[in-house]
Protein backbone atom coordinates (compact mmCIF):
# COMPACT_ATOMS: atom_id res chain seq x y z
CA UNK A 1 0.00 0.00 0.00
CA UNK A 2 1.48 3.54 -0.54
CA UNK A 3 -0.14 5.46 2.45
CA UNK A 4 1.21 3.83 5.41
CA UNK A 5 -1.04 3.38 8.46
CA UNK A 6 0.01 5.88 10.41
CA UNK A 7 -0.18 8.11 7.91
CA UNK A 8 -4.00 7.51 7.15
CA UNK A 9 -4.51 7.73 10.25
CA UNK A 10 -2.79 11.24 10.90
CA UNK A 11 -4.97 12.49 7.94
CA UNK A 12 -8.50 11.26 9.41
CA UNK A 13 -7.02 13.38 12.55
CA UNK A 14 -7.62 10.09 14.43
CA UNK A 15 -6.45 9.14 17.92
CA UNK A 16 -4.53 6.03 18.31
CA UNK A 17 -1.33 4.75 20.24
CA UNK A 18 0.80 1.69 18.71
CA UNK A 19 2.48 -0.58 21.27
CA UNK A 20 5.65 -2.26 20.72
CA UNK A 21 5.89 -5.79 21.34
CA UNK A 22 7.71 -8.94 20.89
CA UNK A 23 6.86 -11.07 17.65
CA UNK A 24 3.48 -12.29 18.04
CA UNK A 25 0.62 -13.89 16.04
CA UNK A 26 -2.00 -15.12 18.60
CA UNK A 27 -4.40 -12.91 20.26
CA UNK A 28 -3.65 -14.53 23.32
CA UNK A 29 0.18 -14.23 22.99
CA UNK A 30 -0.25 -10.43 21.96
CA UNK A 31 -2.42 -9.72 25.14
CA UNK A 32 -0.09 -11.18 27.69
CA UNK A 33 3.01 -9.79 26.11
CA UNK A 34 1.52 -6.30 25.85
CA UNK A 35 -0.43 -6.43 29.01
CA UNK A 36 -3.45 -5.75 27.97
CA UNK A 37 -6.84 -7.32 29.02
CA UNK A 38 -7.64 -10.04 26.42
CA UNK A 39 -11.17 -8.78 25.71
CA UNK A 40 -9.63 -5.56 24.43
CA UNK A 41 -7.23 -7.36 22.24
CA UNK A 42 -9.46 -8.19 19.03
CA UNK A 43 -9.15 -10.23 16.44
CA UNK A 44 -9.78 -9.26 12.87
CA UNK A 45 -10.96 -12.11 11.22
CA UNK A 46 -11.39 -12.18 6.87
CA UNK A 47 -14.36 -14.32 5.53
CA UNK A 48 -15.90 -14.80 2.33
CA UNK A 49 -19.59 -14.53 1.96
CA UNK A 50 -21.83 -16.40 -0.65
CA UNK A 51 -20.71 -13.94 -3.26
CA UNK A 52 -17.19 -14.18 -2.47
CA UNK A 53 -16.74 -10.71 -1.25
CA UNK A 54 -14.45 -10.17 1.67
CA UNK A 55 -16.02 -9.42 5.17
CA UNK A 56 -13.97 -8.87 7.86
CA UNK A 57 -15.44 -9.61 11.43
CA UNK A 58 -13.53 -7.71 14.62
CA UNK A 59 -14.50 -9.90 17.97
CA UNK A 60 -12.97 -9.61 21.68
CA UNK A 61 -9.65 -11.37 21.65
CA UNK A 62 -11.60 -14.09 24.27
CA UNK A 63 -14.48 -14.82 21.92
CA UNK A 64 -15.69 -17.22 19.11
CA UNK A 65 -16.88 -15.90 16.20
CA UNK A 66 -20.23 -17.29 15.89
CA UNK A 67 -20.87 -17.86 11.24
CA UNK A 68 -24.55 -18.12 11.99
CA UNK A 69 -24.82 -14.47 13.70
CA UNK A 70 -22.35 -13.25 11.34
CA UNK A 71 -24.33 -14.25 8.15
CA UNK A 72 -27.38 -12.78 9.87
CA UNK A 73 -25.36 -9.59 10.57
CA UNK A 74 -24.23 -9.44 6.79
CA UNK A 75 -27.75 -10.78 5.28
CA UNK A 76 -25.60 -13.70 3.49
CA UNK A 77 -26.79 -17.29 3.22
CA UNK A 78 -23.11 -18.42 3.99
CA UNK A 79 -19.30 -17.48 5.46
CA UNK A 80 -16.19 -18.95 5.24
CA UNK A 81 -13.40 -18.55 6.65
CA UNK A 82 -10.23 -17.37 4.35
CA UNK A 83 -7.52 -19.45 4.19
CA UNK A 84 -4.33 -18.34 6.33
CA UNK A 85 -2.26 -17.94 3.83
CA UNK A 86 -4.52 -15.99 1.95
CA UNK A 87 -5.67 -13.05 4.94
CA UNK A 88 -3.07 -11.10 3.15
CA UNK A 89 -4.52 -10.85 -0.44
CA UNK A 90 -7.72 -8.91 0.88
CA UNK A 91 -6.48 -6.72 4.60
CA UNK A 92 -2.58 -6.44 2.77
CA UNK A 93 -1.24 -7.64 6.23
CA UNK A 94 -0.29 -10.69 7.38
CA UNK A 95 -2.53 -12.30 9.93
CA UNK A 96 -1.55 -11.40 13.06
CA UNK A 97 -0.73 -7.44 11.66
CA UNK A 98 -3.83 -7.28 10.51
CA UNK A 99 -5.58 -3.44 11.97
CA UNK A 100 -9.21 -3.06 12.42
CA UNK A 101 -8.55 -0.38 9.60
CA UNK A 102 -6.96 0.64 6.44
CA UNK A 103 -7.25 -2.65 4.42
CA UNK A 104 -6.10 -3.12 0.87
CA UNK A 105 -10.14 -4.32 -0.48
CA UNK A 106 -12.33 -1.95 0.92
CA UNK A 107 -14.14 -4.31 2.77
CA UNK A 108 -17.98 -5.26 4.49
CA UNK A 109 -16.76 -4.83 8.47
CA UNK A 110 -18.82 -6.50 11.07
CA UNK A 111 -17.69 -5.28 14.69
CA UNK A 112 -18.77 -7.36 17.61
CA UNK A 113 -21.29 -5.17 20.09
CA UNK A 114 -19.29 -6.34 23.10
CA UNK A 115 -16.54 -3.99 21.93
CA UNK A 116 -18.64 -0.95 22.13
CA UNK A 117 -18.66 -1.19 26.33
CA UNK A 118 -14.73 -0.25 25.79
CA UNK A 119 -13.59 3.40 25.18
CA UNK A 120 -10.83 2.14 23.08
CA UNK A 121 -9.62 -1.14 22.20
CA UNK A 122 -6.11 -2.92 20.66
CA UNK A 123 -5.95 -4.61 17.13
CA UNK A 124 -2.97 -5.88 14.74
CA UNK A 125 -0.70 -2.58 14.09
CA UNK A 126 0.45 -3.52 10.80
CA UNK A 127 2.94 -5.63 11.83
CA UNK A 128 2.85 -8.38 14.28
CA UNK A 129 5.28 -6.54 16.52
CA UNK A 130 2.48 -3.83 17.47
CA UNK A 131 -0.52 -3.58 18.42
CA UNK A 132 -2.85 -0.19 17.69
CA UNK A 133 -5.28 1.05 19.79
CA UNK A 134 -7.63 2.81 18.95
CA UNK A 135 -10.97 4.45 19.88
CA UNK A 136 -14.36 2.19 19.27
CA UNK A 137 -16.11 4.79 17.55
CA UNK A 138 -13.27 5.90 15.17
CA UNK A 139 -12.98 1.85 14.23
CA UNK A 140 -17.11 2.19 13.53
CA UNK A 141 -16.86 5.23 11.57
CA UNK A 142 -13.70 4.41 9.24
CA UNK A 143 -15.13 1.41 8.27
CA UNK A 144 -18.70 2.50 8.31
CA UNK A 145 -19.26 -0.69 9.97
CA UNK A 146 -21.88 -3.00 10.97
CA UNK A 147 -22.48 -2.91 14.73
CA UNK A 148 -23.72 -6.78 15.63
CA UNK A 149 -23.89 -9.23 17.88
CA UNK A 150 -21.58 -11.73 16.34
CA UNK A 151 -19.83 -14.41 18.75
CA UNK A 152 -20.66 -16.85 20.73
Amino acid sequence: MDVKLEDYLKKNNIWYRFIEKPETIHTSDAAEKACVKLEKVTKSLILLDENKNAVLAIIPGDKKLSFSKLKNAVKSKKVRMVAFEDAEKYSGYLPGATPMVFHKLKMKVVVDKKLTQYESIYGGGGTRLKLLELKVEDVIKLNQAIVDDITE
